[in-house]
């Protein structure tokens, strides 16, 4: 059998259509695009404003400059996720913590992030950012809350997650990045995501303060605003207010995105649907697999499984043309972070995780032959 990736784009021939419109069109960057993508999006995610850029690194980035991370910030973040979520604070010069995470969802504990904040003194952290793992929201309520209580501001990392959400304490949908409770949130349009652009990022927020500061940041901090220029020349006449970037998308793949995502839920259906194949293969069989626990709003990027002998399983899949993957390695265990004082030990929930956690193929062109055959393989190898 051909080889079966963790996670695959899915492009069709209205994506390739959408395409080759704007590459016969006058703008192949900064043109009408990108603000028909940023509207659509914002409009999915039930948020006020978005903000696009060139990939979800750069969102991160300049998102925690436009909340004022310097040398003097120190941010928490979990050390389950990609490295970064973490090298934005230190991109800005502050200093970023860990927090360990729930052995039942692998999201941030908010029982370790209370107890970490109870340690130091009041105004000692800036700002905290949740990472909604492999599709599985965190609950941004209760983050809010401690976050006010403890003067932080909230990025959440989204990446995993557009089009998912969490049930409130009122039994209200909230969505990932409609900013009712986060500050800003951060999206990825990287081609394994829910929306393929080859390479993307959204912001989305609900304060048009930091909406203004970071279409600045955006484009080397430039404005030609005329409600926002403190002088004025002419119609050419711009202004660098800021140490801005260019974190641009160009218009080519911003119309790859607005064709994903007008089939975005269907791909999130699909998807559901697939998890549920695995939950229940799973389940009922003597093997121990944790498949963890279920929760209404997962955008299933990944689908996820605790093993003993992770490796020994990883490896017999590729053997088998399967290319499950592993998500994550501890950040505070990257050599960068060790230098700054982390080792094994320090976070001991998110390090036991780390060596049983393995992804299994997940995307929504993923067949149901294909997809037997990785339940197939699994199972033989822990029964054989």
């Amino acid at each position: 059998m051909k080889g079966i990736p963790y996670g695959k784009q899915n492009i069709t021939q209205a994506d390739i259509d959408a395409v080759v419109n704007t590459l016969k069109s006058d703008f192949l960057t900064q043109g009408p695009k990108i603000g028909e993508f940023e509207q659509a999006f914002a409009e999915y995610v039930g948020a006020k404003y978005a903000v696009l850029v060139g990939n979800a690194t750069e969102a991160l980035h300049i998102s925690a400059l436009s909340l004022g991370v310097n040398s003097s910030s120190v941010v928490l973040t979990t050390p389950i996720t990609f490295v970064a979520s973490a090298n934005c604070i230190a991109y800005c010069g502050g200093k970023i913590d860990f927090v360990d995470i729930d052995p039942d969802t692998a999201l941030m504990d908010l029982q370790q992030l209370e107890k970490k904040l109870d340690s130091k003194p009041l105004g000692y952290y800036s700002g905290v950012i949740p990472v909604d793992l492999a599709g599985l929201p965190v609950d941004l309520e209760q983050f809010k809350r401690i976050a006010d209580k403890y003067q932080l501001w909230i990025i959440e990392d989204a990446c995993h997650a557009p089009g998912g959400y969490f049930m409130d304490s009122l039994g209200q949908k909230q969505y990932c990045g409609n900013g009712r409770f986060a500050d800003i949130s951060v999206f990825s349009f990287h081609p394994v995501k829910h929306i393929a652009c080859g390479e993307g990022g959204m912001i989305t927020t609900n304060n048009e303060n930091l909406y203004h500061k970071l279409y600045r940041l955006r484009t080397h901090g430039i404005t030609k605003d005329p409600f926002l220029l403190q002088h004025n020349h002419g119609g050419w006449y711009y202004e660098m207010q800021d140490l801005g970037y260019n974190y641009r998308m160009p218009d080519i793949l911003a119309s790859l995105g607005i064709s994903q995502l007008s089939r975005a839920n269907e791909g999130i259906m699909r998807r559901i649907e697939i998890a549920k194949r695995y939950d229940e293969a799973f389940k009922n069989t003597s093997v121990n697999i944790n498949i963890g626990k279920y929760r209404e709003g997962n955008a299933y990027h990944l689908y996820v499984i605790q093993v003993e002998k992770r490796k020994e399983l990883y490896d017999f899949l590729r053997k088998h043309n399967i290319y499950a993957q592993v998500h994550y390695i501890p950040v505070h265990l990257m050599p960068y972070y060790r230098q700054l004082g982390w080792k094994e030990g320090d976070l001991p929930v998110a390090e036991n995780y780390y060596e049983k956690c393995l992804s299994l193929p997940m995307y929504p062109t993923l067949t149901i032959e294909k997809q037997n055959f990785v339940i197939e393989k699994v199972l033989e190898y822990y029964e054989k």
